[in-house]
């Protein structure tokens, strides 16, 4: 269960780096992909969600700092809920030294 990183920009442009206790978040985004901001939310609490659950089938216990950063990401969504056509990009995966990490 390879803990993944990615990073996002908002519509604003502000870039922010997410975690994943699984890969399974490369299922559910594209790296250099727009996402419209709805789908983008729905995406990250499915795959967020199902990588916590992952945890907890593994260790007995949800992963909390699976479940902190979709609480994260649905918390600064709220600011551009009212943009027409407001997306986030995910611009790429890394590994955890912040490095450019695009294979499986």
């Amino acid at each position: 269960m390879p803990e993944t990183y990615f990073r996002i920009q908002w519509p604003d442009g502000q870039q922010v780096d997410c975690y994943s206790p699984s890969s399974v978040v490369r299922q559910y985004f594209e790296p250099d992909q727009d996402y419209a901001l709805t789908d983008f939310l729905e995406k990250a609490q499915e795959a967020l969600r199902l990588a916590s659950d992952r945890v907890q089938a593994k260790y007995g216990s949800p992963c909390g700092l699976a479940l902190s950063q979709l609480q994260t990401l649905e918390t600064l969504a709220q600011q551009f809920k009212h943009q027409d056509h407001a997306s986030v990009k995910v611009i790429q995966f890394l590994d955890g030294n912040g490095l450019d990490n695009e294979s499986p």
